[in-house]
């Protein structure tokens, strides 16, 4: 397996057999426009997503509560150069215990960095797998492409497959351990006024930024040097006729090593262009961590929000 080839982890509270019914049940997670049988081996199904792309599949191994291997038999893309790029290449699931947890291991070998499509794949999976998937194994619901209608075939293919969750990253020299240890260091660069604990998987800690923004989050995911992602389970954002727009968001910081360096890709899933705090809230993302982490991690200082006396009223419900 090259280091380029695309992978991503999940870590869930649910037993592997759960997880490996969820994986199977493609129409949960990935889309609803599925045909063919999706969990049994030598089986083939196709997956559609309107004139943008195509592919046929075909299930290779398939150990019980342990790995799912698909192999793509063709492809096509109606916005890339070589309309074929995925055909040839392997979807692996790995399941695997890690102390009461199950880990899934996401790779799609042969997707890598020199392929015309990488960047809209690449985001494409990351929100199917951290997002649809992780909420199907967790809440029993994901979230699929729907059912198909007609629209502009002049589209852009990102928002088109579903993928414009908010997104950056950052590239470092230092080690992904470093990266990560400050990253947990919350205070250091995105606020000072926290409460709570933010190092540990299941950890729960709320940020306060004066009046305008109060959340409190917790840590569902954690694997040392590799990821970090904490659940939105209450907010008030009080500039907004919607508060609570980022409740049940999830925010992600996944960290790869390549070329000697460390890259940190931050995705706030939930955060998309359609809600109201959209351009305010990626103009702060941005900021804290192109410059705020950035600087913590490069230099020691970041730049977070200091104290502040006034705090937003926090009601029961938006805990």
């Amino acid at each position: 397996m090259a280091i380029s080839d695309f992978t991503t982890t999940l870590l869930v509270e649910q037993s592997p057999t759960e997880v490996f019914n969820a994986i199977n049940n493609v129409r949960g997670w990935w889309s609803e426009e599925i045909e063919g049988i999706t969990d049994k081996l030598n089986e083939e199904f196709t997956y559609h997503y309107e004139d943008v792309h195509r592919c046929k599949i075909k299930l290779i191994e398939v150990i019980q509560d342990k790995k799912v291997v698909w192999l793509v038999l063709d492809n096509y893309f109606n916005f890339t150069y070589d309309k074929n790029e995925w055909k040839g290449t392997k979807i692996i699931f790995e399941i695997s215990q890690k102390d009461t947890k199950t880990q899934i291991r996401f790779t799609h070998l042969g997707l890598v960095p020199g392929y015309e499509c990488y960047e809209v794949c690449r985001d494409a999976w990351s929100n199917y797998i951290n997002n649809s998937l992780r909420s199907l194994i967790t809440t029993g619901k994901g979230q699929p492409n729907p059912k198909e209608e007609m629209n502009d075939n002049n589209e852009d293919p990102s928002k088109k497959m579903n993928i414009h969750d908010f997104q950056t990253g950052i590239t470092v020299n230092v080690t992904p351990d470093e990266a990560f240890k400050d990253i947990n260091n919350v205070t250091k660069w995105w606020t000072e006024n926290l409460e709570g604990n933010s190092q540990q998987l299941n950890d729960e800690f709320t940020v306060r930024f004066g009046d305008m923004h109060y959340s409190k989050q917790k840590l569902v995911e954690i694997i040392q040097g590799e990821k970090i992602v904490w659940l939105v389970t209450g907010s008030n954002l009080s500039w907004l006729n919607n508060k609570h727009e980022w409740n049940n968001t999830i925010i992600s910081f996944e960290i790869t090593r390549k070329d000697n360096k460390t890259r940190i890709h931050f995705t706030h899933f939930g955060l998309v262009p359609e809600i109201e705090c959209y351009n305010d809230c990626s103009n702060a993302w941005n900021s804290y961590i192109h410059d705020s982490l950035y600087n913590l991690i490069t230099t020691g200082k970041g730049e977070p929000d200091p104290i502040r006396e006034n705090r937003p009223e926090v009601h029961q419900d938006e805990r």
